[in-house]
C-alpha cells in the first residue's frame, strides 16, 4: 500500500497476501450563509492494495486520536494522519477458517477513546487490539459467519454478522471466564439476511441496524413498551423499537443527526438508490430523495445542516448535500469503482473514502463550526420537516 498527494509520491505499506406543540414534527434550522467553496479534488491519495470490493463490509475507520485503521486482505494497517507513519497492526493470514482458507478482515472500528480497535473477521471472531501496545487483548466468539459491521458505545460493542444476528458485548467481562459467551449481554435477531450497517445514536441509547433484507431497525437498549421482550421457545427475544421497510435494497448507509435528537438518515443499495429521513421518536417517515445511484455511506457535518453520501453503481461519486431538501453543494469524482467506505476525521472537517479501485482519497468537505454557528444550529426556530 502506498501514500501520496497530488504528485503521488510513494510511501510503502508492506503488501499483505414543530412548531413545538406538534410532537411529530422536526424543527430544522435555516442559516443564511455565503456558499462554501468545496475543493473538488482530494488533498491526499493512498494506494490500498487488497481493499475488498464488497458492499457489505466496513473496512475503514478514523479514530478520535487521528489514526486511520484500514483492513486490507488479512491485515489491518494504521496510518497516523499527523505524521503519515504507517504501521501494520496484525496479519490474520495464518488464522485458518473451518474450511482451511486463511482468515480475512471484514470490519474495523475504533473505541471512543481511540486506543482500542475491534476487528471483525471472516470466520466470525472479533479481535480486540490495544493499539498503543500493538497487542491483541482477546478474541470474542459468538457469531457463526463473518462480522461485517461493528459499533462501539462506551465499553459495549455491537457486532453484526452474515449469520443475521447482532450481539451486544460487555468488553469489561474478564477474558478468562468459564463461559465463553459471558461477554454477550444481548442477542438481537430482527434481520433475515446479513447485517451490514450499525450505528449508535449520539445519546447512545438507540442502535440502528441495516441489513441485506432491506430493513432499517431501531433498537432501544433501555427496553420500553415498543422495544420489549417476548418469549420464543423459552428464549427471550428483544423486539426492535421501530422497523422501517421502505427501502428496496440493502441498507448499509446509516447516520444519526448530531443536531436533532431522534433524526436518522439511511440509504439503499442499487435497486433503491434513495436517501430517507426518519423520526425515531415517533416512528414516522419524514422525506425521501432519489440519488440515481447506489448509496453506500452517509455522514453528517457537526458544523451545520450538511450531509455527505458516497455512491456505487453507477456514478461512483461523493456528494455533499445541504439539508433539509438535499440540495447538492458539491459532487466529488475520482474513484473509478464503487465508493464503499467512508470515515470522518476527528475534527469533522475532512473525510476519507475507499473504493474497489484500491485507493483511499482524502477530501475537505465540511466547514469549521464557530461557537456562534453551533449555538444557532442547536437553537430553536426554522423550517418544518413533516
Amino acid at each position: 500500500m502506498y501514500a501520496g498527494n497530488a504528485s503521488r509520491t510513494k510511501l510503502t505499506f508492506s503488501p499483505c497476501s414543530g412548531p413545538r406543540a406538534e410532537t411529530q414534527k422536526f424543527v430544522n434550522r435555516v442559516v443564511k450563509l455565503t456558499p462554501r467553496n468545496i475543493a473538488r479534488s482530494p488533498y491526499k491519495v493512498l494506494d490500498a492494495p487488497e481493499l475488498q470490493d464488497d458492499f457489505y463490509l466496513n473496512l475503514v475507520d478514523w479514530s478520535s486520536s487521528n489514526i486511520l485503521g484500514v483492513g486490507l486482505g488479512s491485515c489491518v494497517y494504521l496510518w497516523n494522519a499527523q505524521s503519515s507513519k504507517v504501521t501494520k497492526l496484525c496479519d490474520m493470514a495464518r488464522t485458518a477458517t473451518t474450511n482451511g482458507v486463511g482468515n480475512t478482515v471484514t470490519s474495523v472500528n475504533w473505541n471512543p477513546k481511540g486506543t482500542i480497535v475491534a476487528i471483525g473477521t471472516h470466520r466470525g471472531v472479533v479481535e480486540i487490539w490495544d493499539v498503543e501496545k500493538e497487542k491483541k487483548i482477546r478474541d470474542l466468539a459468538g457469531h457463526d459467519a463473518r462480522v461485517g459491521s461493528i459499533a462501539w458505545s462506551g465499553d459495549t460493542l455491537a457486532t453484526g454478522s452474515r449469520d443475521r444476528s447482532i450481539l451486544l458485548r460487555d468488553t469489561r467481562t474478564p477474558a478468562g471466564t468459564s463461559h465463553s459467551f459471558a461477554h454477550v449481554s444481548q442477542k438481537l435477531t430482527g434481520h433475515r439476511q446479513e447485517v451490514c450497517g450499525l450505528k449508535w445514536s449520539p445519546e447512545e441509547t438507540l442502535l440502528a441496524s441495516g441489513g441485506n433484507d432491506n430493513k432499517l431497525l431501531i433498537w432501544d437498549r433501555r427496553g420500553g413498551s415498543a422495544g420489549g421482550v417476548r418469549s420464543n421457545g423459552g428464549e427471550n427475544c428483544v423486539e426492535p423499537l421501530h422497523s422501517f421497510r421502505e427501502h428496496q435494497a440493502a441498507v448499509k448507509a446509516i447516520a444519526w443527526s448530531p443536531h436533532q435528537s431522534g433524526l436518522i438518515a439511511s440509504g439503499g443499495g442499487t435497486a433503491d438508490q434513495k436517501i430517507r429521513f426518519w423520526n425515531t421518536s415517533t416512528g414516522s417517515a419524514l422525506s425521501v430523495h432519489n440519488t440515481q445511484s447506489q448509496v453506500c455511506n452517509l455522514a453528517w457535518s457537526l458544523a451545520g445542516n450538511e450531509i455527505v453520501s458516497t455512491h456505487g453503481f453507477s456514478q461512483n461519486q461523493v456528494v455533499v448535500w445541504k439539508t433539509p431538501g438535499l440540495t447538492q453543494m458539491a459532487t466529488l469524482t475520482g474513484h473509478t469503482m464503487r465508493v464503499l467506505y467512508l470515515a470522518v476525521s476527528p475534527d469533522n472537517q475532512n473525510i476519507v473514502t475507499g473504493a474497489g479501485d484500491e485507493t483511499l482519497r482524502f477530501w475537505s468537505v465540511f466547514g469549521k463550526a464557530s461557537k456562534s454557528r453551533r449555538d444557532s444550529d442547536l437553537g430553536a426556530g426554522g423550517l418544518i420537516l413533516r
